[in-house]
């Protein structure tokens, strides 16, 4: 592992654990592109196992509208690494204090019945679907640690994680391939309010074609989807960050419903 990638990694964990904005790298370690940026993020993972985080639970997957990729200047989704120790069923509270800024997603989440080879690739969604045990509805909880996202760049907002913060996830739905997936209405409650409305569909044109993307990403990178692996496969509603305490619901049709409650200390 070069050094510039660990000399990065250790500059986005110590800003994280001390819940700082993340100010744009030095120029002798910063990424300069999306290869550079997930190997840092590979380094930056090694360094959360080393940290007490549990291990890989699964991958994140962001900017899957077309909307947000032209916002950004790029062509492509982009991943990220969800933690054992991130990982919540059904319900969770937070702590404000514990965010630069929180912010919450509604999202169809899936988790693998098996691995995902990567030398099968390339996947096309209806191909990856045969790897898939459960799909659920889930609520990406991600945070704005960055002090200007746009002037940091891409390849850093992958080394870390694409705002990535926490995930809950519902019941899982074992016969879903019963359940139109593209047809699913997602829905973000705010405060009993309703903050906004997406469908499956909004991803990528079908949430499968996120997972194919996914793992077709990582076979790339030597990387391997594993059995049991939970995957986020984009925000079905625009996020909706977060200025005080609040009690939000992700809810998906056929799929349930999650919620999260933000409190200040």
């Amino acid at each position: 592992m070069s050094d510039r990638y660990e000399k990065a990694a250790r500059l986005l964990d110590d800003a994280r654990r001390a819940h700082l904005p993340i100010e744009p790298l030095p120029d002798d370690c910063r990424p300069r592109d999306q290869k550079a940026g997930y190997a840092v993020q590979d380094a930056l993972h090694a360094r959360q196992v080393a940290n007490g985080m549990g291990e890989l639970a699964g991958y994140k997957i962001g900017c899957t509208t077309r909307v947000m990729q032209e916002m950004l200047g790029i062509d492509s989704p982009c991943a990220g690494g969800i933690f054992a120790g991130d990982v919540f069923h059904g319900a969770a509270t937070f702590r404000l204090s514990q965010f630069v800024r929180a912010g919450a997603e509604c999202e169809i989440a899936m988790r693998l019945a098996s691995d995902v080879p990567a030398s099968r690739a390339p996947y096309t969604g209806e191909s990856v679907g045969e790897y898939v045990e459960s799909c659920m509805a889930a609520m990406e909880v991600v945070e704005n640690r960055y002090s200007d996202f746009a002037a940091l760049g891409v390849p850093t907002l992958i080394a870390d994680d694409f705002f990535q913060r926490a995930v809950v996830v519902g019941e899982p739905v074992h016969a879903w391939r019963g359940v139109d997936l593209a047809a699913c209405v997602g829905t973000t409650t705010v405060d009993e309010a309703e903050a906004g409305q997406g469908l499956g569909a909004d991803v990528m044109g079908h949430p499968l074609e996120a997972l194919a993307w996914l793992a077709n990403t990582l076979a790339e990178r030597d990387r391997t989807l594993g059995r049991g692996d939970i995957v986020l496969t984009g925000a079905l509603v625009a996020v909706q960050w977060l200025d005080g305490p609040a009690e939000v619901v992700a809810a998906v049709s056929g799929l349930g419903r999650v919620n999260a409650r933000f409190e200040a200390d």
